[in-house]
């Protein structure tokens, strides 16, 4: 037929084709005409008129020209139907969910209870189910466990309720700091150790104040920022008169926590017996704790043959010749991490390697005079460093045992610095030696 072509739809059945001529190479044989699936995605949704046309290929090219937008029109058209069918099947599913969850709630005549959900039950630490109980949309309260260190963990089984308490963050801050509100004093006073400086509590005296305390922070005779030369200090008097002068500007009736470390307790121990109804507590740490007519050299002498690492750190000065005593004791730098820093984070030893000075030696080798009626009347309390190699434990525990406080705390895992090395940990013990109570007597 030429240029003659036939389309058919989905609808027809295949039929043969007869042949126009008498012969040829198609005569006696059928040929058949091809199904055409113009929109499969439709899943055969969508039929096409039967269309019978013939003409030229000019003709041919506007016909499909015309199926296409057909097409197109057909498909924008199922498309929007579509949609709306699914957004239709949506709604209904939210429906259906929203009639479950509202037949499961329970109900009273008044009020409508809102849906109970479990809240901030712990994942590592979930409550137990207690025996007896069937599981349901409402689970029994239960009185959550307590750990090992007495607090309580974080699961409930409650909803919140409209009538519970807001509580505030800062409210919760205040309840911890209305925790020293019971103690004696809220001022501290703290004396380093030899060749420290103020410097040295820099982490303390931020951790005390955030608990409301007042912190003062003194720097002895040639320590610290002091421009007086080591050497030339003669005795404990002139070493300690810093402190001294502190302790003479108070009101009469002020009372201070005194808190020393390493040889500042010798100077605490001075202090103590001059102006003891201004001193409420006196705290050792890893400090000389002498007794009377003891001096620091006596106490270090016991263990002076043991503690090799000692007598390679020290490095003796004499301004006044070899023939004469030494007049300061200054540390090898080398030997500093090892010696008073092995659990210190490297910037403080960084800190404590360009501010520590020489130790006046003469204030040293002096014995302090103390009196049970002054001295003792003040309440002392001890802090063990238990990583500590410049005041070994052995050492700290034959002071207590000479000299006993009324009470010793541990810092494990403290080098001879807990003001480095445990900060944290050292602002607590101290802040709970400032609220013990006085003993009643019996």
């Amino acid at each position: 037929m030429g240029n003659s072509f036939t389309c058919i739809s989905h609808e027809q059945e295949q039929r043969p084709k007869k042949s126009s001529g008498g012969g040829g190479s198609n005569s006696g044989k059928y040929k058949y005409v091809r199904r055409l699936s113009l929109m499969p995605s439709f899943r055969r949704r969508t039929l096409l008129p039967s269309l019978s046309c013939s003409g030229s290929s000019s003709t041919t090219s506007s016909k499909k020209g015309g199926i296409k937008a057909k097409t197109k029109k057909i498909r924008e058209r199922h498309h929007h139907q579509d949609h709306e069918k699914d957004s239709h099947i949506i709604q209904e599913q939210t429906l259906a969910a929203t009639n479950l969850l509202f037949n499961q709630t329970p109900r009273s005549s008044n009020s409508v209870v809102p849906p109970s959900f479990r809240r901030s039950t712990s994942v590592v630490y979930p409550s137990a189910q207690p025996s007896g109980t069937s599981s349901g949309p409402v689970s029994a309260v239960q009185t959550p466990k307590k750990s090992s260190a007495g607090f309580v963990r974080s699961s409930s089984s409650r909803q919140r309720s409209s009538t519970d308490p807001m509580i505030k963050p800062n409210q919760l801050v205040d309840k911890e700091l209305n925790k020293v509100e019971g103690s004696e004093t809220k001022r501290f006073v703290l004396v380093h150790g030899g060749g420290f400086g103020a410097w040295c509590w820099y982490k303390t005296i931020t951790l005390l104040e955030k608990h409301g305390f007042q912190v003062d922070a003194v720097d002895l005779t040639g320590s610290g920022v002091s421009s007086i030369d080591t050497n030339n200090i003669t005795s404990l008097a002139h070493y300690s008169k810093p402190l001294l002068h502190f302790f003479e500007s108070l009101k009469p009736t002020e009372k201070v926590i005194l808190v020393g470390h390493d040889f500042g307790g010798a100077c605490m121990s001075y202090a103590m017996e001059m102006f003891p109804t201004k001193i409420a507590k006196a705290v050792f740490i890893s400090a000389a704790m002498l007794a009377n007519g003891q001096s620091t050299l006596d106490l270090f002498n016991q263990q002076l043959g043991s503690n090799d690492l000692m007598q390679q750190a020290q490095i003796f000065l004499y301004a006044n010749g070899k023939k004469n005593p030494p007049t300061a004791v200054d540390f090898d730098r080398s030997l500093l991490r090892d010696f008073l820093f092995n659990q210190s984070p490297p910037k403080d030893l960084a800190l404590a390697s360009v501010s520590i000075r020489p130790i006046p030696f003469a204030p040293v080798s002096e014995k302090v005079h103390v009196s049970e009626k002054n001295y003792g009347s003040i309440r002392r309390f001890y802090i063990k460093t238990m990583e500590d190699y410049a005041v070994p434990v052995l050492l700290q525990e034959a002071m207590i045992k000479l000299n006993p406080p009324e009470q010793v705390f541990q810092l494990k895992g403290s080098d001879h610095a807990p003001f480095f090395s445990r900060p944290q940990s050292l602002n607590r013990i101290l802040v709970e030696i400032s609220q013990i109570p006085f003993k009643k007597s019996s």
